[in-house]
């Protein structure tokens, strides 16, 4: 089961402090209006910027174009687990879609060999 970030969209924007993977990273979070859409900056413990102004996308998982060693190493996704939405709104953001820290570990199946014959 992943876990999520709550965020107060009420009270955006906003600035606060998250452990991915053993590291401390700081993310704010804002919203436009204009664009109904949600974005994230994201900064290492010092607050030094690593990614600023990442649009939030459904089932994208953030600063997936970025090649940086600073990023953290499981993906932060936003997700609507009840596949009802088409796309991240102010009415549903923390409703129905949520910021999942994506650190479920994938299960490969091993190959088998088929029977001869």
């Amino acid at each position: 089961m992943r876990d999520y970030i709550p965020i107060s969209k009420d009270a955006l924007p906003e600035q606060f402090e998250v452990e991915l993977a053993d590291e401390i990273f700081v993310l704010e979070v804002r919203y436009n209006q204009t664009g109904d859409f949600f974005t994230i900056d994201l900064y290492d413990v010092t607050r030094n910027p690593i990614i600023l102004g990442e649009k939030l996308v459904l089932n994208e998982p953030l600063w997936q174009d970025s090649i940086d060693s600073r990023l953290p190493a499981p993906s932060l996704v936003v997700l609507d687990e009840s596949d009802k939405e088409k796309r991240i709104t102010y009415d549903n953001f923390m409703v129905t879609t949520f910021l999942y820290i994506d650190d479920v570990a994938l299960i490969e199946e091993a190959p088998t060999l088929g029977e001869d014959g």
